[in-house]
């Protein structure tokens, strides 16, 4: 193996490489979760019109306002038509209405006191011009740029949408992903058990990580410790998927031929092991075409560790997404120093008086996915560093 690397020089690696440039169109209720590939522009001005923005009246505003304000119609929202002519007229409106032509005040429903003949102003009342109308274009003019490439899209991503037309959307094809377990002891989640032999549990855990960013376009496939049979199989997966994701036979045993291998069938090495713990024999190559390749430790501890730090930030930033800083944590307990960087789960607890604080809650093992479930992330300690409680750390969520 190859000198160790550090953390920061793995993470400008796997982000360093080319972004992901091929688009797709999709309609807008399948655009959940997806990466804007265009700019978006404002269809018309919002509002569209002079919105009324209360249940009341409109009426024409006058520094002394008429005794009674007598009824010459109504207008509610999606009608038009009905315009004033009288100052001491008014039109009954409902919130959303279209203002009427010669308005240029509205009065709510509260401020009012209707008898027969129309409507008085209460003692509460205090109109002005201008009030209660939500102004055409004061949201934003026509042509205004409304979403930028690259925005991902949400519930108020999808409300920008839809008011402005958009009923199919151009976004960022996901990268396909594969998924790869190797391993002679592993069974698939409904084989019967045996002696000797443990669940796969590795490729389901990253496929969930994966799926909770939005990425969902991934496929499983266990592979036996066999070095012809994995190298077709990665050479067929490397034909067939933008990104693999490893997980097991990446360490220096006698059956971990996976870097090995992953070299003979044209993938270039970037770097082979990290100075970090736990995760640290992870591999990061390139094939051919550009297709990105992570080789994990097959413990699902390490993985999980290395999909949320390097392989999930890097797929997304790949997609255009900008590259978020983590938030911060402070430590209720105090942690050691290390040679190397840990990577250490903990529990997130609010303490009475509303602070955030991180509990560290280390598996037992890096197989112990028992452990792991009861926590929210974990925390990056950098190498050398001893951590009192209080310690602020960048915190990475499952």
């Amino acid at each position: 193996m190859q000198s160790l690397i550090s953390v920061d020089e793995a993470t400008h690696a796997v982000h360093a490489q080319a972004r992901i440039r091929a688009t797709e169109t999709v309609a807008l209720t399948d655009a959940v979760g997806r990466v804007l590939a265009d700019d978006i522009i404002a269809e018309r001005a919002h509002p569209p019109f002079d919105r009324v923005t209360t249940d009341g009246i409109a009426t024409r505003w006058l520094p002394v306002m008429p005794a009674l304000l007598r009824v010459v119609g109504a207008q509610t929202p999606g009608h038009h038509g009905q315009a004033l002519h009288e100052a001491s007229a008014c039109i009954e409106v409902a919130s959303g209405a279209l203002l009427p032509e010669g308005c240029d005040c509205v009065i709510p429903i509260e401020h009012l006191v209707r008898n027969a003949q129309g409507y008085t102003l209460a003692p509460s009342a205090s109109p002005s011009r201008g009030q209660c109308i939500h102004r055409q274009g004061a949201d934003c003019p026509a042509d205004a740029l409304v979403l930028e490439a690259g925005t991902r899209i949400g519930a108020p991503q999808m409300a920008v949408l839809a008011a402005n037309g958009q009923a199919n959307v151009k976004v960022v094809r996901q990268p396909s992903v594969a998924i790869v377990t190797t391993g002679e002891a592993l069974l698939d989640v409904s084989a019967p058990l045996q002696p000797g032999r443990i669940r796969r549990s590795s490729d389901l855990a990253m496929m969930a990580a994966l799926h909770a960013a939005g990425i969902t376009t991934t496929t499983l496939q266990p592979l036996p410790e066999d070095p012809d049979v994995l190298g077709s199989s990665l050479s067929r997966l490397l034909q067939t998927h933008d990104v693999l994701v490893l997980s097991g036979g990446v360490s220096l045993g006698q059956r971990d031929y996976l870097p090995t291998t992953l070299e003979s069938v044209g993938v270039v090495r970037v770097f082979q092991g990290v100075a970090q713990s736990p995760g640290q024999p992870m591999w990061f190559g390139m094939g051919a075409a550009g297709q990105r390749v992570f080789a994990l430790p097959g413990n699902p501890v390490s993985a999980l560790v290395c999909m949320a730090r390097f392989v999930r930030p890097a797929l997304l930033s790949a997609m255009g997404l900008p590259i978020v800083a983590c938030e911060q944590v402070r430590l209720a307990a105090a942690l050691p120093a290390h040679v190397q960087a840990q990577f250490v789960p903990v529990r997130l607890r609010r303490e009475p008086g509303g602070e955030v604080l991180a509990q560290p809650l280390p598996p037992r093992s890096t197989s112990d996915v028992t452990t792991l479930a009861a926590t929210d992330g974990f925390v990056e300690v950098p190498a050398g560093l001893a951590c009192p409680v209080g310690q602020p750390l960048p915190l990475y969520r499952w």
